[in-house]
């Protein structure tokens, strides 16, 4: 099993970027999936995640700027950021659980299976 986060990069703040991640070995159609982000000093923070049935969640902080979707032929879901700002840098993350398994929280890292190397987000002021 294998997850490959990309797309990340620089951009000015107000800007926007979209990170992907392909899973290998791990059906997208049937997991809930995650994305966190970690900057420099700071513990990793969950942004959002997208439930195997389609429900979809984000941290305060992303809420209206923020899109989570997926392409289940490509198994790959994306993360469209949208008016980005300085506090959006960071390492992000994609995580994925299987969607059969019971206990699923979402905001917990702990509670997703596996996981991509992360991409880099810089947002300039």
């Amino acid at each position: 099993v294998q997850l490959q986060a990309s797309g990340g990069g620089s951009v000015q703040a107000g800007g926007s970027l979209s990170v992907s991640c392909v899973g290998f070995g791990v059906p997208f159609s049937r997991s809930h999936i995650g994305w966190f982000r970690q900057a420099p000093g700071k513990e990793r923070e969950f942004v959002s995640a997208l439930e195997r049935g389609g429900r979809t969640h984000f941290a305060d902080s992303v809420k209206g700027r923020f899109t989570i979707f997926k392409d289940n032929d490509k198994n790959t879901v994306f993360l469209q950021m949208n008016v980005l700002k300085p506090e959006d840098t960071a390492i992000y993350y994609c995580a994925a659980r299987n969607g059969l398994r019971i206990g699923y929280h979402y905001p917990a890292a702990e509670t997703y299976d596996y996981w991509g190397q992360g991409t880099q987000v810089t947002v300039s002021s």
